[in-house]
């Protein structure tokens, strides 16, 4: 159990890439995830972080990769290998389906979505440290999609700009265990100050002063 307490005031939900092509049956990247998704119940656990955040009255901050369009790295001089296979792909293709956020983590009226990262991490080349620090956020909840890649990138860019980074386990995924296992238990350790479950999280949250 954290000891944790997450005052209204002071805490942000992020949410990190909630597109369809990553957590929605038929999206592109889906099938990659779909054991880690089925195995952490992560869509649900991912709901249900987000429920209890709007009851307790915490802010939700949107953190989107880059959609994907014709001709965006034409005249790239490097492309990492993980941005590289998204564009083969073409996920989270602007304008389709799948570039679009799955309706239960739709921004609502007061919910802040960030700029689009290009890469990993959610902060890098965004607006997304100004919005946290605009609305006086201090600690931010970490969930969404790729363990290993944006949710790992974001959470330690959090801890280097001085935020307190709670993780959530169990409302995360990715391509196989292996990739969760490493965020979850080498990387975490080092930059988030609290690692836990969705249950231990809700709890926590219920005690969140008004």
């Amino acid at each position: 159990m954290s000891h944790t307490i997450y005052e209204t005031e002071t805490t942000g939900l992020l949410i990190v890439d909630p597109y369809n092509d990553f957590i929605s049956q038929g999206g592109v990247l889906y099938g990659y995830c779909e054991a880690t998704i089925k195995r952490l119940n992560t869509v649900e656990n991912m709901k249900r972080v987000l429920a209890a955040c709007r009851k307790a009255g915490i802010r939700v901050f949107i953190a989107p990769h880059h959609r994907w369009r014709e001709g965006d790295f034409l005249r790239w001089k490097h492309q990492p290998p993980a941005q590289a296979g998204a564009s083969s792909l073409k996920a989270f293709a602007e304008g389709t389906w799948g570039g679009s956020f799955h309706p239960d983590f739709e921004p609502r009226p007061g919910d802040a979505v960030a700029q689009q990262h290009w890469l990993s991490s959610g902060f890098q080349n965004t607006d997304l440290d100004l919005l946290l620090r605009q609305s006086g956020v201090e600690k931010v909840i970490i969930i969404g999609l790729r363990a290993n890649t944006c949710i790992d990138s974001t959470m330690r860019y959090a801890a280097e700009l001085g935020y307190h980074v709670t993780l959530v386990t169990d409302a995360i995924a990715a391509f196989n265990s292996q990739e969760v296992a490493t965020t979850v238990e080498l990387n975490a350790p080092a930059y988030a100050s609290a690692i836990l479950s969705t249950e231990a999280v809700i709890a926590a949250l219920e005690g969140t002063p008004k």
